[in-house]
């Protein structure tokens, strides 16, 4: 099958307007917010640059998802960079990039939002173990999301708006209740303009680029969102929005809650700004909701990631099983295998190193296919396009320099999770020879 031409077969049911939405805020509030901010302090130890590592990382994540929502609109069919770059560059790099998207764009993330669950819940009860809570969260969330699409909605919509209801209660309590309040500058101190072109700033920036991982969510699905070339822009680009406003508005409440040397270096530091906001009783009830709030960053994943399998599967003849779908058009099969993927990434690596290392390789993905829009427009000026990227060149070209920049410096400072992409990339040229193989073999 040509995936130029392929698309996903639209079934009898789908997600609308909100869940999509959903998908993509409850993508991005996740992991990344709540665990940030002790790497950071590790380097970095002035409230301006901090701040403005979140400005910076939603501004990028903007300009990248109003260039997404153009190739979403001109290629509406669900698998995200798969299905995009498999048109505008060759087959090859679709599937070593859906191979990626699978694997560290939603396994990987999907086990580090499901570590943090269980230690946020641990915190409270230490009795039990953070590994085995988030496995059995993903397993529970894979039973959900593979029945059927009303119950797939209706749990992800209801999570995720609990979920900014929760944030901005917790914001305003910790500003407001926090004794003594720790000093948090808005302006630039001396100093500051070092630190902010520091390379410093440029690793820290790789944390707060994986925090808002997800803003592309939505188009893993484009195949079951209602009239996708209208949907795609609003959703991506208010989604992206409102999540800046939100991580901003976080990070202030932490730095404020709680003094820089109690939170540097620890992964729970919304339970550690929460213990001296509200004190112990308070933080035990914080702890365990902020592991209810990702709740719908892990259910997210499960429901997002595994329609790359499905594209890959239609794709690709030796895998089609991953494109069985249920009675209700479900991709069942895949959700499963995306499940058990993220099971293994729980139970086999650290926290830190699968953060780094899938913040670097998800940048390489989404800098060809940010690239793509300029290819595509080269290649096909003809094409429809429904929606075109808002600010065009200006901002692909901010999304490519930032994207460009961070890895750059994170192939310097952090040189072993940076090669680990080789032998991933590797693993999906693999996948592609086996496939060609299999194809050529099919066809006699």
């Amino acid at each position: 099958m040509n995936p130029r031409r392929a698309k996903t077969p639209r079934p009898r049911n789908g997600y609308g307007t909100h869940a999509a939405a959903a998908v993509v805020v409850a993508n991005m509030i996740g992991t990344g917010v709540f665990t940030s901010l002790g790497f950071q302090l590790l380097d970095l130890r002035s409230t301006f640059p901090l701040l403005l590592l979140w400005v910076v990382g939603g501004a990028a994540a903007f300009c990248g998802a109003v260039s997404y929502a153009e190739l979403g609109a001109a290629i509406p069919r669900s698998g995200g960079e798969h299905a995009f770059l498999s048109r505008i560059y060759h087959p090859a790099v679709g599937l070593v990039s859906g191979w990626i998207s699978a694997t560290i764009g939603f396994a990987a993330p999907a086990a580090l939002a499901a570590i943090t669950f269980g230690t946020y819940l641990s915190s409270v009860l230490p009795s039990l173990s953070p590994a085995w809570l988030g496995a059995g969260l993903v397993v529970a969330l894979a039973g959900v999301h593979a029945t059927t699409y009303r119950n797939s909605s209706l749990f992800q919509r209801s999570f995720t708006t609990a979920k900014v209801v929760l944030i901005l209660a917790f914001c305003a309590s910790a500003v407001v209740l926090a004794d003594p309040s720790q000093p948090v500058s808005l302006l630039p101190a001396a100093g500051d303009g070092a630190l902010v072109f520091s390379g410093s700033f440029a690793v820290s920036l790789i944390y707060v680029s994986y925090a808002y991982t997800g803003w592309n969510a939505a188009t893993y699905l484009t195949g079951e969102v209602s009239d996708p070339q209208r949907t795609l822009p609003r959703v991506l680009a208010g989604g992206t929005l409102l999540v800046t406003v939100l991580y901003v508005g976080l990070n202030y409440a932490f730095l404020r809650a709680a003094p820089m040397e109690a939170m540097e270096g620890r992964i729970e530091v919304g339970y550690v700004a929460a213990t001296h906001a509200f004190g112990p009783a308070g933080a035990a009830i914080m702890g365990v909701t902020l592991a209810v709030l990702l709740v719908s960053t892990v259910s997210a994943m499960v429901m997002a990631g595994p329609r790359v399998l499905q594209v890959i599967g239609e794709d690709h003849p030796f895998l089609r099983r991953l494109s069985r779908t249920n009675r209700d058009g479900i991709p069942a099969a895949a959700i499963m295998a995306q499940a058990g993927l993220t099971l293994v990434f729980i139970v086999t690596a650290s926290f830190e190193t699968i953060l780094v290392f899938a913040g670097f390789t998800l940048g390489l993905n989404s800098l060809l296919a940010v690239a793509g829009v300029f290819v595509l427009r080269v290649r096909e000026p003809d094409a429809e396009r429904p929606y075109r990227a808002w600010g065009f060149p200006f901002t692909p070209l901010a999304y490519l320099a930032v994207t460009l920049w961070t890895l750059l410096h994170i192939a310097v400072a952090r040189p072993a999770e940076a090669l680990t992409a080789i032998p991933l990339i590797g693993g999906g040229l693999v996948l592609h020879a086996i496939a060609t193989r299999g194809r050529r073999a099919e066809l006699g």
